[in-house]
Parts: C-alpha cells; structure tokens; sequence
C-alpha cells in the first residue's frame, strides 16, 4: 500500500477529510441568594468548566435584607467568563445560555440612564411587613373574605375558600414594592421608573436596555420563558455571549425541580438552601391551598404547562450559617459528627425563624430561639438541636403537602448546599417515611437552566433523555423505628415539644 500525503492537494476522485466536528456546551448561571454561580455543560450533563462568586447581603437595618445591584452584575459577569476559561472552550462553542434566578428579589431604576434608584430588596426582606399587617386587617380584605366565604358556602367549591383566607406576606413583592414607590414619586409621575426581578434587570443589562420588558411570563407568576437575544457588537464577554447564543430563563425553585428532572405529576423535590423549599409537581392544573402552600407555573414547553404547589421555610442555611458566626463549630461538615456525637439534644429546641415563620404557621412576628437550654447542655447538643429543627420543618411542610395536594408521592429528591448533611438527610428520611435520593451534584438549579436551555435548542432532544442524565450520590432509607409517623416512633416526644417551643417563638415582636 500508498502512504497519501494528506499536504499534496486532492485530486479529482479524492474526497478532502472534514474537519474535526467542533465541541459544544450549554452554559448556565444560578443568581442565589449568597452566590451567582456559573457551570458549563456537556452532552452527558457533566459539568466541564465552573466559576462562583459570593453575594454580599447588606443588613443596612433590622429586618431589611438588601443586595448591591453593580455587584451582583460585575459577578454574573466574572462567573461567565470564568467558566468559559475553567472549561477550556471558547464563548462561540456555547450552544445556549440558561439563567435561574431567586425569586421576589426586586429593584427600580430609571429608563434613561439604567440607573438603580436603590439596592435589590432581598425576598427575605420584612420592611413592609406593617403595610402587610395594615392591609390584612383593612375593611376591603374583610370584605373580600366575606364575599368569599359566601361563594364557598353556595358552589362549596375549594378556590372560593381558599381566596377567603388570602392574606398579603412580606415575602410578596408588591407591598415591598409599594412601600419603595413610595419614595419615587417624581419618576414614577414622568414615566422613568422601571421596575423588576433580578432575571428581567439581566436582560435590561444584557441588552443595553432594549428589551426591559422582554419577559411574557414573569417570576412573579415564576415560570420559564424561552427568548433569543441577538446582537452585532462585540465589545464585552456578554455582547459577545448574546451575539450568537439563545437565553433562557427560569426561577431557581422550577429550575431546580427541573434539574431533578421531576416531571411527573407527584414528584417531589425539597431544596435546602439559604431556605427550605419544597415542590410538588400537580400535573397540569395549579393547587388550591388553604394552608399557605401556593401555586407556581412550573415550565412552559411548547404547549404543555406544568404547575407546582410549594412551602417553604426561609431560615434554614442562615441558621446553620450564624452557628458558624458564633463558633458553635468552625467547618460546616463537623456538624454531622456533632450531632451524631450525642444521643439527643439534652431537651434542647431550636426555632428556626430568623424572618418568621411560613407555612402552615405564617406568623412573620416570631423569633428564632433555643428552649430548654440546662447546664449540661453543650456545642454539641446545640448543633444537633439546630439540624433537628430543618429536618422538623421538613416534616411539617410535606405533612402540609400531603394533606393539601392528596397527590400520591412518586418520588423525593433532594438537592442543595444542605442536603450534604447526612445527618439532616436521614432524620427528614426517617420522618418522612420516604425513600429520598440525593443527586451527585447539588447545583440543580443551574443544571435545570441548562436543560431548559438545550432543549430549546435542540442540545438534548426530549425529558426521556434527560432522566437517563440523571447521577444520584445516594439513596436515603428510612430507618425503622425512627419516624414520628411511627406508633413508637423515638422522634415523636422531640417532635412534639418542638411544636410546642413554635408557639411560644410566635407573635414575639411588636413588628417583624
């Protein structure tokens, strides 16, 4: 045999090779509440490149939560070029762009200049909880309860008992934002005061303020909507980033439910970060509550609508967090061995209520607290106290979820920085009474953006795929004997005075 110089040039019957096939990704960037992250995706959802950068929360007052706008933009923009680096790729080798987003975290600015006429309002926020208080007592929110109570009476139908117990929450954006319009009256009046989420002020940014009101349907009904951004310039990594690649956007929860890939109705996903929240996917209709748990558009997908029911509980890494800040422990992964370290937590309880209380409580006056504190208590027991309560919280929300939604559970998974804890996995396991799996990798809300994403544009082809994506670190089992759900349950006792230390955290101050 020839040995062909592949230099000469090819002759007439010889066919040129074709260049090697060019490597593509889809990118994806989480907005949280204490970090934006960044992770580039291959075609088997391993992730090839990463970048994160902390969020700093601003506490300028008690009660107020705020995040400074410039520095979470110069951080989504580092964390996408990083990643880019990380991977080793180039921006022009990403397919599509996927961003998840906190939700109920808003800002104002002015349509002329682009300007912030103050900080991000954080969703853990509770300044406007008097204007809450105010308009819940108000003759018009009675008088819409009476006509609802009435029309329950007459069609005996759940969404009219369910709008007569409505109530405003500070976790709502439009009292907050009420009470922010306040002090902008002058550009209101002119017309140059816009208003948005942290997804809708990306695309402002993103786009140089050509598409502000780009999204059709919004966080605040928090679903996911899917928009191709094209641009000429070349000037910065974003431009360049929109020049040729789709963006599309969710909210963190649907993101993270999306990542589980938990598409069947009854599927449930508990996420346990800065908060607890936890998803129930109900098919295609929304779930009337009447027990504080509330409807969310899930996704959009051509057609098909997805809605999820969902509660949560908001002090849940903060808690661990300010364990940490007060050196109940140095490195949060001691916190498994503490708790395990003692058999109980010496009688002691701890109320996890750093912003109030939610579902099934829905009190935002209630203070975060140890009870039953004894000379004999130690770090340890402290610790375990702490742990105990996330885990109790997620018995009363899914207990909520169950009694509410009367969806028979297919399956439970867990994701988030928490869910790490084996010691928190395992309680919630035991008191669920349910298997729950644990993914390999955390970051769900990021790997659902990315999935959305590069389904839109034909990355991955269906659903079906995805699940065959789907790598879970380990199977939590519930240990017999152990769930409060038990006749002799070991947890039922604790669970029981814990419960009890809730009522007494409640209505502690005069104003959340």
């Amino acid at each position: 045999s020839k040995e062909v110089d592949s230099s000469a040039p090819p002759r007439a019957n010889q066919v040129s090779p074709l260049p090697p096939a060019r490597e593509s990704c889809v990118l994806a960037v989480d907005v949280g509440t204490t970090s934006v992250r960044c992770h580039v995706y291959d075609q088997r959802a391993n992730i090839r490149g990463s970048c994160t950068k902390k969020v700093s929360l601003l506490y300028p007052e008690p009660g107020r939560v705020e995040m400074d706008p410039e520095e979470l933009w110069q951080g989504f923009v580092t964390v996408v070029k990083g990643a880019v680096q990380d991977s080793g790729l180039q921006m022009c080798q990403m397919t599509a762009l996927g961003i998840s987003t906190q939700r109920a975290t808003f800002t104002t600015w002015d349509r002329q200049t682009g300007k912030t006429f103050h900080n991000f309002i954080s969703w853990q926020d509770l300044r406007a909880a008097e204007m809450v208080r105010s308009w819940n007592s108000s003759c018009t929110m009675k008088a819409v309860h009476g006509v609802m109570k009435v029309l329950h009476v007459l069609t005996r139908q759940k969404r009219f008992l369910a709008a007569s117990l409505v109530v405003f929450t500070p976790q709502h954006v439009s009292l907050r934002l009420a009470w922010a319009l306040r002090n902008l009256k002058q550009a209101v009046d002119e017309g140059t005061c816009l208003f948005g989420t942290i997804d809708t002020w990306l695309l402002y940014k993103l786009t140089k303020g050509k598409l502000a009101s780009l999204l059709s349907v919004r966080t605040r009904s928090c679903s996911c909507c899917v928009n191709e951004l094209r641009k000429n310039a070349n000037v910065s990594v974003c431009e360049s980033l929109l020049k040729s690649v789709p963006l599309l956007n969710m909210a963190d929860q649907q993101a993270a439910m999306f990542g589980e890939c938990c598409f069947d109705t009854g599927d449930v996903k508990i996420t346990m970060g800065t908060g607890t929240f936890m998803d129930i996917n109900t098919g295609n209709k929304p779930h009337t509550s009447v027990a504080g748990l509330y409807p969310l558009v899930g996704w959009k997908i051509g057609s098909e609508v997805v809605y999820l029911a969902e509660g949560n509980a908001a002090g849940t890494g903060t808690a661990i967090k300010w364990a940490q800040e007060i050196e109940l422990f140095s490195d949060v992964k001691e916190t498994d061995s503490m708790a395990n370290s003692v058999k109980d937590s010496d009688g002691v309880c701890f109320v996890p209520s750093f912003s109030g209380l939610q579902a099934p409580l829905n009190d935002p006056k209630a203070c975060a607290a140890f009870m039953g504190l004894k000379p004999s208590t130690t770090k340890s027991h402290l610790v375990r106290a702490i742990l105990e309560s996330i885990a109790f919280r997620n018995k009363q929300l899914f207990d909520v979820m169950l009694r509410e939604t009367r969806i028979p559970i297919m399956k439970i998974r867990a994701d988030g920085g928490v869910c790490t804890n084996d010691f928190i996995m395992q309680l919630t396991t035991d008191l669920l009474g349910r298997k729950i799996s644990r993914p390999a990798h955390f970051d769900m809300s990021c790997l659902g953006a990315a999935f959305v994403a590069g389904l839109a544009v034909g990355y991955w082809k269906s659903k079906e795929e995805l699940k065959k994506l789907q790598m879970s670190d380990r199977l939590f089992v519930p240990q017999s004997g152990k769930g409060g759900g038990c006749k002799d349950g070991v947890y039922k006792p604790v669970l029981q005075s814990w419960e009890e230390a809730l009522q007494r955290s409640m209505h502690w101050y005069s104003q959340p």
